[in-house]
């Protein structure tokens, strides 16, 4: 017999909430969960259907019910299923919103090159606090699971974990319940030594891997953060529009700093940790040494929940500040209008 969909909420929720207390389960706790909007009584008669059918039995006559091998089976297939779908999903939608990203930042390039007659650079947004959104232990054979970390800005990481006994499908699906219930939605920060210390002993015989695992977590967190962002420049020819940079061999250390971008990123990198103040760099100010004769003035922008980036417009030293500092404010108001007050278009 094939359950139908109230059939498989119920039993859905009778696994998970005995997978997280380890007591029956009533059918007055059913009737509490989202989505459920039916009687004490109707959940008992198909609590009865399911325990008929396998999926449950009731271990004293007054208690509640607990999930059949044949219970946990279904649970563990559907949400592989399910978890499967969603990095999938993920995947999907972060190739796609990257790819809708990158040509967004390459036209704004453009835009500022065009509108003020000097050099720009922009770096790739990254995140400026990193959090967890799902972990998936999953097995790969009898000697090796993975785990599946997606961090904010659903970013993927794939570890892989040696185990040396068979570990069931049921303290696969315990063990993703426990990491999970934890860990969701916290940073780096927020994983602290107690806080492992608690998740090993909660894992017992399997502390092992739930170390490995939070070890995966640390790293997928750490390195989003710590990635060098991809940089985009236009208009690097503009500088031969002031004699005072076209100069040969000035000209050559501006070009040859904007084609290997090594600098530009050092700069970058602490303009983006910095606050979103636009800043002036004249002369000998700048980081960058090429740049000893220029002016370089800068922005953070944000894409929305700490996507972060930076903006930079190369000059002379006697380029119009006014313009300059009143069309990246100009740019900044619009991208706060387009993705804080749309929650659609990050999420």
């Amino acid at each position: 017999m094939e359950l139908d969909g109230r059939k498989m909420l119920i039993l859905k929720a009778v696994v998970k909430t005995y997978l997280e207390t380890g007591e029956p389960v009533g059918s007055r706790t059913i009737s509490k969960i989202d989505g459920l909007s039916v009687s004490s009584a109707t959940i008992r008669n198909e609590m009865a259907d399911l325990e008929e059918l396998g999926y449950l039995v009731q271990p004293h006559t007054s208690a509640g019910r607990i999930p059949t091998d044949k219970g946990y089976r279904f649970y563990v297939d559907r949400l592989m299923e399910e978890k499967e779908k969603e990095v999938l999903d993920i995947k999907r939608f972060v190739s796609d919103r990257m790819g809708r990203v990158e040509n967004m930042l390459k036209g704004m390039a453009k835009m500022l090159a065009a509108n003020t007659n000097y050099t720009t650079m922009i770096s790739g947004p990254r995140y400026s606090e990193n959090v967890l959104k799902l972990i998936q232990l999953s097995r790969i054979d009898s000697s090796n699971l993975v785990a599946v970390i997606v961090s904010e800005g659903n970013t993927v990481r794939n570890k892989l974990i040696s185990v040396e006994t068979f570990v069931s499908d049921e303290e696969i699906l315990k063990l993703n319940v426990l990491l999970n219930s934890a860990l969701q939605g916290k940073s780096l920060d927020e994983i602290t030594l107690s806080l492992i210390r608690a998740l090993k002993e909660q894992a017992g015989d399997y502390s092992g891997i739930v170390g490995t695992a939070l070890e995966a977590v640390a790293d997928a967190i750490s390195s989003t953060i710590e990635e060098q962002p991809e940089v985009y420049t236009s208009g690097t020819t503009n500088i031969f529009r002031y004699p005072e940079l076209a100069e040969n061999s000035m000209a050559r250390e501006i070009l040859s700093t904007l084609e290997e971008k090594n600098e530009l990123m050092d700069a970058i990198s602490e303009q983006r940790n910095g606050d979103s103040d636009i800043k002036v760099y004249i002369g000998s100010e700048s980081q960058i040494r090429s740049m000893r004769d220029c002016s370089v003035v800068t922005a953070n922008y944000e894409l929305g929940k700490g996507l972060r980036g930076t903006i930079g417009i190369i000059g002379p030293k006697r380029m119009d500040y006014d313009h300059v500092v009143g069309t990246l404010k100009t740019l900044m108001q619009q991208l706060d209008q387009i993705y804080h007050n749309d929650d659609n278009s990050i999420e």
